[in-house]
């Protein structure tokens, strides 16, 4: 052993007894030996004499390395050496090198794949006779043969094959090969796979299979006659039907065959080809007891000659054809509906997809022949076999671990086609569809039991998915079978039903069809049924439970009227799901997502705040709920600051519960009931809302209860209207107290709610807690704004203060909007006006946010026109000279002189538009003080001509914006040009 062999063994070392460092100085020595000149001769040498794997892959690699980066440069003489040695060892010229052929695969797969790259350079022009010498060669048995399949393999593999990305160059050489081959050597290449398979079929089957592999990736582009004749067919057909022969050799001649029918021609010659094959004789295989993965190729190819049979009806106009296409389709699908309901198969996508097409053509049938209303009824079956879950996984799916999370989310998305193609069905075949899912649900039901989850689950599934295709005309007047099916799902109680899934597609389908009852009332007892009882809100899940909850809201939300005699029945039935709502145990369990059961009240809300409950009973039943639930927060609060950590975090919990249960509770009343018509239910929120505002006192820095408190008080904006005023002072005053500057961006959103609702009414209030506002956020936010968003250094805090300081900017925009803008001049919030400005400034020009900016600009307009009404008057002493000086040439040139600014996004020229906009505003108000400082200050500083500059100042000047803005946006751009980037503006 040398020192490269023993080099190549260390490098090559997966013991892990050796250092790494070991193993970087043999890689480093062995990369140093592949630079030397005579590499490919040293590479052969040890090729032949060496009996180390390890050495000979290395070899291998090094010579296909070299061949495929040096072939160029290599002498005549070189090449000629490498092409003859490399040949020998694949064809075993000399029996001296039978080691190699004789070694493990990859090192033949290495080998054949050197021999590819010598083809890719030299044939046919300097190598024409490689196929050809191959020939001779092959009978001396199954080593040379089964290296001939690896060359072809690799051939497909590495040049002609397009399933992977080629170069420009390497599909010209692909073309090249394939032309010269058709040509010179494809026919001997049939005649010598037709011959081995012929010899080996009953003494080597592992090598007929490879034999068959090889000559399927050849026959899309070779000629079809070659395969397609009297000799070839026959013998594939006999590989398949007769004799004992291995299922991996019967599977590659299904192969062949897929490959014959998937073969690109004109639909006529196509037509002829399926028919000539008379495929029927494949059919019985997929009943008898054979592997599972020669059912799969059987599948395979029943379904690629069932799409061509389909593309040949779709692409002729012959009716005959079209007459033909069908037959062959009607004689294949009752094999491929078997396959699909009785095996799990590789191309069960690719049969579904067929099946949507063979659907779709079927718009146009009037009426469906009975043959094709018997393939859509077995299609049907078809989808309810594969929409099963499979038993095994029942418990899992029941308790939601980990493994039935992961087996739902499969099938949630491994059933998002075959709802489609029952949607489909449902189109072409409504009648069909229904009687066939009346049929499943009442097998089910026939069958109920425990046992049969997945069947009850499968067959109401269907029923839920069909609802997407139906009308909901269709839905509401229960046309064709959906008034029975209707009745059906509601007086059917399963003994399955307490399973998680049966119970959640039960209600999703109730909830999807509930349009069926707005019509038909006498139901509603019954529906009602279906959500209050074990099946819905009180099932023993709790996951069902609170989807009930949530599906029950909707329910009520849409049949809102129609529930009001119901209204003592449903508070009744709900009273312990509403006292279980706020009890310590029931909070702490795991809340899923939004669903976290607080759509009970929401529900509750809808139904008794409607006007035709009588004002004596609303008051009653909505005093029966607040009272309860806000004595118990009043005794919550009591003490809570001498309780320890765990005591006050439960508290805390429920205290939660209560506010989302009181929040969602007062959805169901409108502000003209609860101020106008009755006002008696305002003043019962109003001291709600007293109630609530405690718990800010005796939780000032609790963030959840914060956040909860500030959403009930959005909602009593919504709610009371203007007489929420009373209370607006000390609830904004409470969530000020100790408030972080993140927890600014909440607050600010309630403050734009107010000023939206009340405009100028909050003035007094606004003017009183701005300076607080102001002081907290310029505490934390920088006047020269935050770093970009596409920074690396942004953190969690950094993000969270750009939130803020978006908050901010929409937050001026209101008050500004909503003419307020006095409120910056009160004696109070003088002292931040400067830093406001500043901010706005350097926001208009600088920030990354497009949308900011423009806010920023809108901003400054409005202020312009407030505080600069008249001509000349100073309203606020030194904003005109700041706007003039700072805002008109900072923001209005120089940031849109800068490249950055891209008037080709869409955004950024809406900026761009208030920027002109700005400009206009600025002339109105200021005059000539505005134009001879932006001309002579800012357009001289940026060279501008002074052609172009009086032609700015006769636009401006003019009446025409569109022409102003256009004239504008051609000057910026030749400013650009001309600066050529020497000028850095800002």
């Amino acid at each position: 052993m040398d020192d490269l062999e023993r080099a190549i063994l260390v490098m090559f070392d997966e013991s892990g007894a050796l250092d790494d460092d070991l193993k970087k100085q043999a890689k480093v020595y062995c990369n140093d030996i592949k630079e030397k000149p005579l590499i490919c001769r040293l590479c052969i040498e040890k090729l032949c004499f060496s009996n180390l794997v390890q050495v000979q892959f290395w070899c291998l690699q090094t010579l296909h390395e070299v061949i495929r980066t040096r072939y160029l440069t290599m002498t005549p003489d070189e090449r000629h050496m490498i092409r003859g040695s490399v040949f020998s060892i694949v064809c075993l010229e000399d029996k001296n090198l039978a080691r190699v052929l004789e070694g493990p695969a990859f090192i033949k797969n290495k080998l054949a794949q050197v021999l590819i790259t010598l083809i890719y350079f030299e044939y046919p022009l300097v190598w024409s006779s490689v196929f050809v010498d191959f020939f001779p060669h092959l009978s001396k048995g199954n080593v040379v043969i089964d290296m001939f399949c690896r060359v072809l393999n690799a051939l497909d593999d590495e040049l002609i094959s397009l399933d992977y990305p080629r170069t420009p160059e390497e599909l010209a050489v692909a073309g090249r090969v394939k032309d010269a081959m058709r040509q010179q050597c494809v026919p001997q290449i049939v005649r010598v796979w037709y011959d081995i398979v012929s010899m080996y079929r009953n003494s080597d089957h592992e090598l007929c299979t490879s034999v068959l592999d090889s000559m399927r990736r050849y026959i899309s582009w070779i000629d079809i006659g070659l395969i397609v004749n009297d000799a070839f067919i026959p013998l594939l057909f006999d590989l398949i039907l007769v004799g004992p022969l291995s299922d991996q050799l019967r599977g590659a001649s299904v192969r062949c065959l897929l490959a014959v029918v998937s073969k690109r021609m004109e639909p006529e010659s196509k037509l002829s080809l399926l028919q000539s094959l008379q495929i029927s004789r494949v059919l019985r295989l997929v009943t008898e007891d054979v592997d599972v993965e020669l059912v799969s190729d059987i599948a395979a190819l029943l379904s690629g000659y069932a799409v061509e049979a389909l593309d040949c009806f779709k692409r002729i106009n012959s009716e005959d054809a079209k007459g033909i296409s069908m037959e062959l389709l009607s004689e294949v699908l009752p094999s491929i509906f078997y396959v699909m309901k009785n095996f799990e198969v590789d191309v069960t996508f690719n049969i579904i997809q067929f099946l949507s097409g063979y659907v779709a053509i079927f718009k146009s049938f009037v009426p469906l022949p009975e043959k094709q209303l018997l393939h859509l009824g077995q299609i049907l079956e078809v989808i309810l076999v594969l929409i099963r879950y499979d038993p095994v996984h029942r418990t899992n799916l029941d308790v939601m671990d980990k493994i039935g999370k992961e087996e739902e989310d499969r099938m949630v998305e491994f059933r998002k086609d075959l709802f489609v193609l029952l949607r489909n069905v449902g189109r072409v075949a409504p009648d069909v569809t229904q009687l066939f899912i009346r049929n499943s649900l009442a097998s089910a039901v026939s069958r109920s039991s425990d046992s049969n989850v997945e069947e009850v689950e499968g067959a109401l599934s269907l029923l839920y998915a069909l609802g997407e295709s139906i009308s909901e005309e269709a839905i509401r007047t229960g046309s064709g079978l959906l008034s029975e099916l209707v009745l059906m799902l509601l007086s059917t109680k399963f003994p399955c039903h307490s399973n998680r899934l049966v119970a959640l597609v039960y209600l999703e389908t109730v909830t999807r069809y509930i349009k069926f009852i707005q019509d038909n009332t006498q139901y509603i007892p019954m529906v009602l049924a279906a959500f209050l009882d074990e099946r819905g809100i009180h099932h023993s899940n709790i996951n069902v439970s609170r989807r009930a909850s949530y599906l029950f809201m909707r329910v009520v939300k849409f049949l809102k009227m129609k529930l009001v005699p119901f209204i003592e029945t449903i508070l009744q039935s709900l009273q312990d799901t509403v006292a279980q709502f706020t009890i310590m145990n029931y909070t702490t369990e795991e809340l899923s997502g939004s669903e976290d059961g607080s759509h009970i009240f929401e529900a509750i809300g809808l139904l008794i705040g409607t006007e035709d409950v009588l004002p004596e009973k609303q008051s009653d039943y909505l005093s029966s709920l607040l009272s309860p639930l806000c004595q118990q927060v009043e005794a919550l609060l009591i003490n809570a600051k001498l309780l320890n950590a765990e005591e006050t975090n439960a508290k805390i919990a429920v205290i939660q519960q209560i506010i989302m249960a009181i929040n969602s509770l007062s959805k169901g009343f409108s502000e003209r009931l609860v101020t106008a018509s009755r006002p008696a239910i305002g003043i019962m929120f109003k001291q709600t809302l007293d109630v609530l505002l405690q718990v800010l006192v005796i939780f000032p820095k609790v963030e959840p209860l914060r956040n909860k408190v500030t959403s009930f008080i959005h909602r009593m904006v919504d709610t009371l209207g203007a007489s929420v005023f009373p209370y607006l002072p000390k609830a904004l005053e409470q969530l000020l107290e100790e408030i972080e500057p993140k927890q600014m961006v909440g607050f600010l959103l309630l403050l734009n709610q107010l000023i939206c609702k009340f405009n100028t009414l909050v003035r007094d209030i606004l003017e009183e807690i701005f300076p607080s506002i102001a002081e907290r956020i310029f505490s934390v936010i920088p006047r020269n704004g935050l770093p970009s968003s596409g920074s690396d250094a942004i953190t969690e805090e950094i993000r969270e203060l750009q939130e803020l300081q978006r908050t901010l900017y929409t937050f001026l925009h209101v008050i500004t909007t909503h003419d307020l803008s006095p409120v910056f001049l009160s004696p109070k919030c003088k002292a931040y006006l400067d830093p406001v400005m500043q901010l706005l400034l350097y926001s208009s020009c600088n920030h990354n946010d497009i949308l900011v900016r423009k806010a920023c600009v809108q901003i400054f307009i409005r202020l312009i026109k407030d505080w600069c009404a008249q001509p000349y008057e100073e309203k606020v002493p030194g904003f005109r000279s700041f706007v003039i000086e700072a805002f008109a040439t900072n923001c209005c040139l120089y940031s849109v002189l800068d490249r950055s600014f891209e008037f080709h996004d869409a955004n950024t020229f809406v900026l761009f538009g208030e920027i002109v906009l700005a400009q206009k505003v600025m002339y109105e108000k200021f005059g000539d003080d505005f134009l001879v400082n932006f001309v002579s200050k800012g357009f001289s500083s940026a060279h501008c001509p002074p052609d172009q500059a009086e032609q700015y100042r006769q636009k401006l000047q003019g009446g025409d914006f569109k022409a102003l803005k256009s004239f504008y946006q051609s000057l910026v751009e030749n400013l650009r040009v001309q600066q050529n980037g020497s000028l850095v503006f800002r």
